[in-house]
């Protein structure tokens, strides 16, 4: 190919800025567009992570640098496979990366899941950080809520419900968020882990944002903290996981002090049944479980029913099938190889690549996404040769043609002009921000 390779990334999140971050250092001359169904960028990092961690704000900055890269455009309110389809973007660009992530719930298969007051944990999340796609409004109506997970996203989960609306103003929630969980009438909040505190997902820190809020007594219920064989080995093993247990093992053995609101965290019960009244929420049952040695478990045949009114599971995140392309329902990837997609007969799409959570599965922190793309990008590189090149491959072309379809695109400088609008939004109140929610108002906002 004699002129300079164009890729088209689908996906805005770390995993495809992280693509486009590799690909134009490893070629001075290579141009990516970043693709998004949303109208802004960060996916995930947006609209998944809570909004009271204090590292969002490093994570993104360190994406804002990547973005500003004038090789790197950013073209929003683009749906791939529906707005755009594998072969238009072929005539556009000489490689395409699928970086769409995970943003759905992954199921629980025990009965009453489907009850009225049974929720899944992305989908709360979508809508606690204001997510244009999702409700304006949530049921919080539930005293005691049980939330089944045991890593950070059932403990985002159970810290956001357990807390007061007022202590997350110093956040960028969106007023009707606020609002929302200012009604909230909850009490206490009660975590489900199946198996040990020697096999918790949970990193330390955010274990320990748990005990930030002075309105929530973090309770560690002793019964759960056991240990076997393979529990020890794990701990000596991997440094995160015993200063997990030293945290758990602190909070089981202190003395309870007098707030408003509980967190309870209970360790070797797993959920059987989500109980019902009337098609809602009426309890959760749970198995008593034993180690086994290795640091997996067996059921010992004790259930407990506990009273709450509403359930969360948080047990993992699960990517959607894209038109066009092969997906594993099993896995919830595509196939690849080294992040070459692969077709039904295990021959790699020429052209077609993918990287992030929808390649690897919903696993790993943004250390491991870095190195994802990376490899993917290396593939891509050595393909080279072999490329399919496209035949409009134009920058403002495809701009032309998406614009011709009566898109209404948003831009790197949209974005920059809306992220200067919500930080406004919060000055008059004394926020860092308060994140605009509807699509059409971000997009006109975007467009000046």
């Amino acid at each position: 190919m004699d002129r300079p390779l164009r890729v088209a990334v689908i996906g805005a999140g770390p995993a495809g800025i992280y693509a486009a971050d590799h690909l134009i250092k490893a070629d001075p001359t290579v141009t990516v567009d970043i693709l998004d169904k949303l109208p802004t960028p960060y996916g995930l990092i947006r609209y998944g992570v809570a909004p009271d961690h204090p590292r969002i704000k490093e994570i993104i900055n360190a994406l804002h640098r990547v973005m500003e890269n004038p090789r790197i455009r950013f073209l929003g309110n683009v749906a791939y496979g529906i707005d755009v389809k594998p072969e238009e973007l072929a005539r556009f660009y000489d490689a395409t990366v699928i970086a769409t992530g995970a943003e759905k719930d992954r199921s629980l298969d025990i009965p009453g899941i489907d009850l009225q007051g049974s929720f899944g944990a992305a989908d709360f999340a979508s809508w606690y950080n204001g997510h244009p796609d999702v409700p304006r409004e949530w049921p919080l109506d539930a005293r005691e809520v049980a939330v089944i997970g045991a890593g950070n996203v059932a403990i985002d989960v159970a810290r956001i419900l357990a807390k007061t609306a007022d202590e997350l103003l110093e956040t960028e929630i969106p007023d009707n968020v606020h609002q929302g969980l200012n009604a909230s009438p909850v009490t206490d909040v009660h975590l489900f882990s199946r198996r040990g505190p020697g096999q918790v997902k949970f990193t330390p820190q955010e274990l320990r944002e748990l005990d930030h809020s002075p309105n929530v007594e973090v309770i560690v219920h002793p019964e759960g903290i056991e240990f076997d064989e393979g529990s020890l080995e794990a701990m000596r093993k991997t440094r995160h996981i015993k200063m997990c247990v030293d945290i758990l093992q602190n909070w089981a053995v202190r003395d309870p002090r007098d707030r408003p609101r509980r967190l309870h965290l209970y360790f070797l019960q797993a959920p059987v049944e989500v109980l019902g009244s009337d098609g809602r929420v009426a309890g959760l049952r749970t198995e008593t479980q034993e180690l086994t040695g290795d640091g997996w478990v067996r059921g010992t045949g004790e259930f407990t029913d506990w009273p709450v009114q509403a359930v969360y599971r948080a047990v993992g995140y699960l990517s959607t099938a894209l038109p066009d392309l092969p997906f594993d329902t099993t896995t919830g990837t595509i196939p690849h190889a080294a992040g070459r997609v692969l077709d039904l007969d295990g021959e790699h799409i020429p052209g077609m690549y993918v990287a992030g959570w929808i390649k690897r599965g919903p696993v790993g922190l943004i250390g491991h996404t870095k190195g994802c793309s990376g490899e993917t990008v290396t593939s891509l590189l050595g393909d080279r040769d072999r490329l399919p090149a496209a035949t409009s491959p134009e920058p403002d072309e495809v701009v032309t043609y998406l614009r011709g379809r009566g898109l209404p695109l948003t831009t790197w400088a949209g974005w920059q002009l809306l992220d200067q609008h919500e930080i406004a939004l919060g000055e008059p109140h004394g926020r860092k921000r308060i994140k605009v929610v509807p699509r059409e108002e971000m997009t006109a906002i975007s467009h000046g």
